[in-house]
């Protein structure tokens, strides 16, 4: 295994913890920090390994962040709705 997905599995080994502790502000906060470490993180899986193992981890992350994902669709077809 690269080092590459090795650290992908380590993040979302992390994710799953995180999403276990209780939280305040309904894991917001915690979701930030998980997609600015998983974006970069993402490149450097889909560099090292090629496009559809990239393409497989990034899925993986999208069914784990699956909230703000969900939010950000809501917020674009709010844009679309407004012009």
């Amino acid at each position: 295994m690269t080092l590459s997905l090795t650290l992908a599995c380590l993040w979302a080994a992390a994710a799953n913890v995180l999403a276990m502790l209780p939280s305040r502000d309904a894991h917001w906060s915690r979701a930030y920090g998980l997609i600015g470490l998983g974006i970069p993180l993402l490149g450097y899986v889909t560099y090292e390994n090629g496009p559809w193992i990239g393409l497989l981890v990034l899925l993986a992350a999208m069914s784990m962040l699956r909230w703000p994902l969900i939010y950000l669709m809501r917020w674009l077809r709010g844009l679309g709705r407004a012009q």
